[in-house]
């Protein structure tokens, strides 16, 4: 089996856009992929024509030697939007190959080890930025079914927070800690806005609130200040979304103090890297919690993985707060159980999951859908329609 072309479809999904990949072979399996970057769309898109030279011809069943051949082959690396187009092409190979054996890729990883997994809603909270909107809006998310969803309360903070500031993204999670069953788990995402000093503080002043865990507390620039943080932090810290190697999540184990690691798929290329780095946190004693804010594509590659991987603590998902519409560019989505907050897993061959063509191209690619979270009012996910004009 040869691959023979490689279409992409870029997406305009209201807040964001998606890019979607599809593999063609020679025998008429196909595969597809996803290499969402958010604001970088039409970029990756280019990368995967520019670089789908060294997959045409090539074999998709030989997915390591694929994947190497597209990092190798440019003498130099692309970082990020890199590991994103060779993340797309490798995910629509996994997915030949399962199409091709007949079994879900999960099959492929040593098959399943928990039937389903527990999800957060993400999302969720396009309102107004207080505890009364927050709660409505909270409410909405368990009605559907979750136990457990993830919000930034901090508006545009970012270094340091003042004083009312903090008060108000207080009273928020202290109105939903209160007012929501207790059982219910709340999430804080930090969006890497704060010095170490402000993490810390803010992380003292939610330690009454039985936070599940504190994301991103620091600036992304230097791994050590996460460190820092994660050693002294009463609320337990997760990190390494925006790592695209494995070797920063080695480095993440080797600093210690955290024991959540985020590894995104399309970051870090893929599944195989997906897995290397679900191995090194068990080795660490550790949990992965795959970020995942792309599109529905994207949420079946980390539902694979739920099913494989022992060490995986829980599931980002966003697909339910989506627009409506979205719902018809795919073939699948997983349910939400209300009994116990988990997703459902894919069972269908390879991805188990399948682009409708026609219902994609109704949605073409928008300039104004990315999401900016220093900009007021980014809660409500509008897109640059919302921002100040120059």
């Amino acid at each position: 089996m040869k691959i023979t072309e490689i279409e992409t479809f870029a997406v305009g999904a209201g807040w964001k856009n998606w890019l979607f990949v599809k593999v063609h072979t020679d025998s008429g399996i196909h595969g597809v992929g996803e290499g969402t970057l958010n604001g970088f769309i039409k970029t990756t898109e280019a990368g995967v024509h520019e670089l789908k030279h060294l997959a045409i011809g090539q074999d998709p069943c030989r997915i390591n030697a694929l994947a190497k051949r597209m990092l190798d082959s440019v003498s130099l690396d692309g970082g990020h939007i890199h590991r994103t187009v060779i993340a797309a092409i490798e995910v629509a190979c996994w997915d030949i190959l399962g199409k091709s054996l007949g079994v879900p890729i999960h099959q492929l990883l040593g098959g399943q080890v928990r039937d389903s997994v527990l999800g957060y809603a993400n999302g969720w909270y396009r309102t107004e930025r207080t505890p009364e909107a927050f709660l409505e809006a909270a409410k909405a998310v368990l009605a559907k079914g979750f136990k457990a969803f993830k919000l930034d309360p901090f508006g545009t903070a970012q270094g340091f927070i003042a004083r009312e500031e903090l008060e108000l993204s207080y009273a928020i999670c202290r109105t939903l800690r209160d007012e929501l069953p207790k059982d219910t788990l709340i999430l804080i995402d930090v969006h890497a806005r704060f010095t170490e000093i402000a993490a810390l503080q803010a992380a003292q002043k939610f330690a009454n609130l039985d936070i599940y865990w504190w994301e991103e507390p620091t600036s992304r620039d230097r791994q050590e200040t996460v460190h820092e943080v994660a050693h002294r932090s009463p609320i337990p810290v997760a990190t390494g979304e925006m790592y695209d190697t494995v070797g920063q999540f080695y480095t993440l184990a080797a600093g210690g103090g955290v024991n959540i690691f985020q590894p995104e798929p399309m970051s870090l290329g893929g599944i195989t890297p997906s897995m290397q780095v679900a191995n090194l946190a068990l080795a660490h004693g550790s949990h992965i919690a795959p970020h995942q804010s792309g599109g529905p594509v994207a949420t079946a590659v980390c539902l694979q993985l739920a099913a494989a991987v022992p060490n995986f603590l829980i599931q980002e998902h966003f697909d339910a707060f989506n627009d409506p519409w979205t719902r018809d560019l795919v073939t699948w989505h997983p349910t939400v159980s209300p009994d116990n907050g988990h997703l459902s897993l894919p069972h269908a061959p390879g991805l188990g999951i399948d682009l409708n063509i026609e219902a994609i191209k109704e949605h073409p690619y928008d300039p104004h859908a990315y999401l900016n979270v220093h900009a007021e009012g980014w809660e409500k996910r509008l897109g640059r329609r919302e921002e100040p004009q120059s």
